[in-house]
């Protein structure tokens, strides 16, 4: 991964910094004071990200709060690993708030690897495998502490009703950058995609950002599972329009046996997070705008 210094992508960011974090680490886990500190890339909106020695990241939320959600991540990770197929964050220690960092921080085990790109994948059909894989045994976990993704919604049998206004909000903010007709006519499709409001244990952010592949091209580790739990099965289809080519989409579908309405719906929630991370990211983040405008053009050109 490539190492640069962290930059502001909210009004409300805190100030972060090497020293911040030197100093947080320093003070409350002096075994680790003495190991090399620097910033990550990420074009994540939530974190910001270092790396500590060689086997070790800080993250810090970029929206401290005083809330136990780090604590909570913690008891979830360890909940999930032994169902995974491939390797997921483990929480090694949590920080506490102080005045110059007013929220609790977290620090991971380090993984090695590379975000996959969608033009520059070495085994686009192993990927696909090891991804449906990957979804197929979260779909599969069975534990007694079901929260549910994405917590700002409401569980109803329109699981996209919710997302609908700031969808079209974000479609009108890109006038003139895309299509809008376009892009109306297949969110509204997506929307009118009937649920049977079964609900399965997602990660429901399998973006790039949140993936790890080796040199040969396969899957070895899957981050950021901030916003996992449970909800509709659609959530986990990102990465057909994200990272797959339009031949091995079939295959990836065929593994998971999706049928026609929740691909529908997965279409459309690709849809809506990239619309919006465009319209809210385009003048700041352009490496994150540029992901976006290739979702949608991905979902865009497929047939309706």
């Amino acid at each position: 991964m490539r190492l640069v210094s962290p930059r502001k992508v909210h009004a409300d960011q805190a100030d972060i910094d090497t020293p911040l974090v030197r100093e947080l680490v320093a003070v409350q886990f002096p075994q680790w004071a003495a190991l090399p500190l620097e910033p990550v890339e990420s074009g994540g909106l939530v974190n910001a990200i270092y790396r500590l020695g060689s086997d070790l990241s800080v993250r810090l939320p970029l929206r401290p709060s005083i809330t136990d959600m780090v604590q909570r991540e913690q008891a979830k990770l360890a909940a999930l690993a032994p169902f995974l197929p491939v390797a997921i964050p483990s929480v090694e220690a949590i920080g506490s708030p102080t005045d110059a960092f007013p929220g609790e921080w977290s620090v991971h085990r380090w993984f090695t690897g590379r975000h996959p790109s969608h033009d520059v994948l070495a085994d686009p059909r192993g990927l696909a495998t090891d991804l449906a894989a990957f979804v197929d045994a979260f779909r599969r976990i069975d534990l007694p502490d079901r929260p549910p993704a994405y917590p700002g919604e409401r569980r109803t049998r329109a699981p996209m009703v919710e997302i609908d206004s700031s969808t079209r909000k974000a479609i009108g903010e890109l006038d003139g950058l895309i299509d809008t007709r376009a892009a109306l006519a297949s969110w509204e499709e997506s929307l009118a995609a009937p649920s049977d409001g079964c609900e399965v244990w997602v990660h429901s952010d399998l973006t790039p950002s949140n993936l790890l592949v080796s040199a040969e091209g396969r899957l070895t580790a899957v981050l950021d599972f901030e916003t996992c739990g449970v909800g509709d099965p659609a959530c986990d289809l990102f990465p057909v329009w994200h990272l797959l080519p339009v031949n091995v989409r079939d295959e990836f579908r065929a593994a998971l046996d999706v049928d026609d309405a929740t691909w529908l719906r997965g279409r459309g929630r690709v849809l809506s997070q990239a619309l919006i991370v465009w319209a809210y990211q385009k003048d700041t983040n352009p490496a994150m705008g540029n992901y976006a405008r290739h979702v949608i053009g991905e979902v865009l050109a497929a047939p309706r």
